[in-house]
């Protein structure tokens, strides 16, 4: 054997499968905006880590079957700042990145080694969905058919254990839709990326609804109404970045606790502007936001789902340089009542906190859950028991700060007392109550006739009476809180309690699996 004959022979064919669909279907690709799915692979992970696994399997072993390179995906490991993970990168230019026997083996392959060595799994997805071949005999239709189940079987096995992201960096439809369904983090490219159980033609022929992929299942759809997408990116880089950043909070694996990182941005930092927060009129709304920023390390919030439920906010950031994971309350969105989406977005970023072993900081400013036909009719005690679970459930340090008001099931659902929160404490002139003044006024008023036949001075004094009696001192000196505190000490407090919280250990009793509200 000539072995340089034979290495010149590899290379030239390593060479061939790396034009992945060759040029003009390259440069299509490239015209959409979009980087192939080799590119992507080189700018999202360090340079020379890329191992690539299955590179020469294609689409053979079938009379008639052309040579198809990598059989339309790329798998492989490397690894991201140093640390590992798994990538499968569905390639566009052959065959629309349609999952084919072999290449679903591929993924198989690499799943398996995610699983197996506790490291995440990046879908970066740009695909067609199952490959429906006229060629294809009906043993690789079923061949298909089995190793599409073992994906979502394996996903919801690898669940809670390794992180799973699913970006969504072209269409997604069938097989290759319900892949973000089951991931933990959904980024999704404006413009280009969409994902849907059935793309636009089956659609029309399905239900006969005419329909563009944007409209039907396009980022803006899925980041701002169904909820299903968790970061709008601008282009296929900042889909990337936002893989990199959402991996730095978290670990490996459920078993490593969450990298830290060094920060020069001092604990006991104390922020004034926080005086001026909260508006004299407490009807009046404000930007949560301005308060995580002033918080966290170097201001830096990466918001999960930011176009959705936006009454709540969800997030990772740092207070001294550990990782934690932000819950708050957005009274500047529906004056920050909880109605049936923001309850599925907390309870679900919740889950994962708790699954990663990243510390939940709540900051509390909520008048309770929305009410009326429309939202009993949707269900809203059930979508709220999900997050009553799921802020239950959590044995991660939990931080609570009520920042102005914590009324009815929203204070519970948001660590209140008797969820074992490891701090709790409030502004001054925070109220906690089972309603505001103006709810048991109504209440009261119902004895004689409402509010319409109540003298306003009458009102006024009850109100005043009702509030007296809702007074945080009160409140604090039934024990109820841990504290009071200037709200320009608010970093240092949970800085410090997040570092002697590091330990926290809680046994609950022994059970198979838990049943979740759904």
């Amino acid at each position: 054997m000539n072995m340089h004959e034979e290495i010149r022979k590899l290379e030239d064919r390593r060479q061939s499968i790396n034009k992945m669909g060759g040029e003009e279907r390259v440069a299509r690709q490239k015209s959409r905006g979009k980087m192939t799915a080799r590119e992507r692979i080189d700018y999202l992970l360090d340079p020379k880590t890329f191992i690539e696994y299955g590179m020469h399997a294609t689409q053979m072993g079938t009379p008639n079957k052309e040579l198809v390179p990598a059989d339309g995906v790329i798998t492989g490991t490397g690894t991201i700042n140093g640390r590992p993970v798994t990538v499968i990168s569905y390639d566009f230019t052959v065959k629309g990145g349609s999952i084919g026997r072999i290449g679903g083996a591929k993924c198989g392959r690499v799943r398996q080694l995610a699983l197996k060595h506790r490291m995440p799994v990046i879908w970066l997805i740009d695909s067609a969905g199952a490959r429906i071949d006229p060629e294809d005999t009906i043993e690789d239709g079923i061949s298909l058919f089995a190793e599409s189940g073992e994906l979502f079987r394996d996903q919801v096995v690898m669940s809670g254990v390794v992180p799973q992201i699913a970006a969504m960096m072209g269409p997604g439809a069938a097989g290759t839709g319900y892949i973000p369904g089951l991931a933990d983090f959904v980024p999704m490219v404006d413009g280009t990326s969409s994902m849907a159980l059935a793309g636009p033609a089956l659609v029309r022929a399905a239900v006969g609804e005419i329909i563009d992929e944007q409209s039907l299942g396009g980022a803006k759809i899925h980041c701002t109404i169904s909820g299903m997408g968790d970061y709008l990116a601008k282009d296929d880089k900042d889909c990337l970045d936002a893989i990199k950043e959402y991996l730095s909070f978290l670990p490996n694996n459920c078993q490593e606790n969450p990298p830290s990182k060094i920060t020069l941005d001092p604990i006991d930092r104390r922020e004034e502007a926080l005086l001026g927060l909260l508006p004299e009129n407490s009807r009046s709304s404000y930007d949560m936001h301005i308060l995580i920023k002033a918080i966290v390390d170097d201001g830096h919030f990466f918001e999960i789902k930011a176009k959705w439920a936006k009454n709540i906010l969800t997030g990772f950031a740092r207070i001294g340089g550990q990782s934690i994971g932000i819950v708050a309350n957005n009274p500047k969105q529906l004056g920050g009542v909880l109605d049936i989406d923001s309850a599925d977005k907390a309870a679900r970023f919740i889950n994962l906190c708790d699954s990663f072993n990243i510390p939940l900081v709540y900051l509390v400013d909520v008048p309770g859950f929305m009410v009326g036909s429309k939202v009993e009719q949707q269900g809203i005690i059930r979508h709220g028991a999900k997050l009553l679970f799921a802020t239950a459930n959590a044995t991660v340090p939990k931080l609570t700060v009520v920042v102005r008001k914590a009324y009815g099931a929203g204070y519970f659902v948001m660590c209140g007392k008797h969820y074992e929160p490891d701090l709790l404490v409030t502004w001054p002139g925070a109220e906690i109550a089972v309603m505001g003044p103006d709810g048991m006024l109504g209440i009261h008023a119902i004895k004689t006739g409402g509010l319409d036949k109540m003298p306003l001075e009458t009102q006024e004094r009850l109100r005043s009476q009702i509030s007296k009696e809702i007074n945080i001192f009160k409140t604090a000196g039934w024990n109820a809180v841990d504290d009071i505190i200037d709200p320009r000490d608010t970093r240092f407090l949970l800085a410090r309690t997040l570092s002697t919280s590091r330990g926290k250990k809680v046994e609950r009793p022994w059970r198979k699996n838990t049943v979740m509200p759904v």
